[in-house]
């Protein structure tokens, strides 16, 4: 557990059981509110769909936008050489708190206490950023 891609692995993984978890749900949703996929034009036609669902959905698409970051920091430390005790250790919360954030985001979403989750995820971002600035 202390080597640098294990946290980029278990994240993909865990994007992937987002992607399955909005499958499952949207799919379902899609079916009982009439919506023809082949017929789909823009994003705002999901607005019909129960929120519960939207929020998963959401979710994954939220985990395409910050964690590309976390995974150029990680293979970054690979490379550098720079993937030592405290960047894995900033790398396991990184992932921890998304994985959290996912979790509350589909099930909760009370949106103060998701930014806090993202925000503290974004402090493990740039504690990996500046330790690696600070190595070169």
């Amino acid at each position: 557990m202390n080597n640098m891609l294990t946290p980029v692995l278990i994240l993909v993984s865990w994007s992937l059981v987002m992607w399955l978890w909005m499958y499952c749900t949207r799919m379902p949703a899609m079916r009982r509110a009439g919506i023809d996929a082949a017929k789909l034009r823009e994003k705002s036609e999901f607005d019909v769909l129960p929120r519960s669902v939207r929020q998963v959905a959401d979710n994954y698409n939220h985990l395409h936008e910050q964690p590309v970051v976390f995974y150029a920091l990680a293979f970054y430390c690979v490379a550098a050489g720079t993937a030592d005790g405290v960047n894995v250790m900033l790398a396991w919360a990184y992932v921890a708190l998304r994985i959290a954030h996912s979790l509350y985001q589909a099930l909760v979403n009370f949106v103060p206490v998701r930014f806090v989750l993202f925000a503290l995820s974004g402090f493990c971002l740039v504690g990996l950023a500046v330790r690696n600035l600070l190595a070169l």
